[in-house]
């Protein structure tokens, strides 16, 4: 017997918690849900959701600023 939870919808379903959450990021989210990033994108904005791009909590921005640093080295 098949399982119910491996269709289409339950992966985007998935994917769209998941970014919500912060687990994935927007590019590994659509690529979770089998859409490119732009589809995905459209996908969230359909269904009332912001974008968020960049880092979301402090912990993030140190960790960006500190390889950005490195990179100048």
């Amino acid at each position: 017997m098949a399982s119910s939870s491996d269709g289409p919808s339950d992966k985007l379903a998935t994917a769209v918690g998941r970014y919500a959450l912060g687990d994935l990021s927007l590019g590994r989210a659509a690529e979770a849900a089998g859409m490119s990033r732009w589809e995905f994108e459209e996908v969230l904005e359909d269904a009332g959701f912001t974008s968020l791009y960049g880092p979301r909590t402090d912990e993030q921005v140190k960790r960006e600023v500190d390889i950005a640093l490195d990179l100048d080295k």
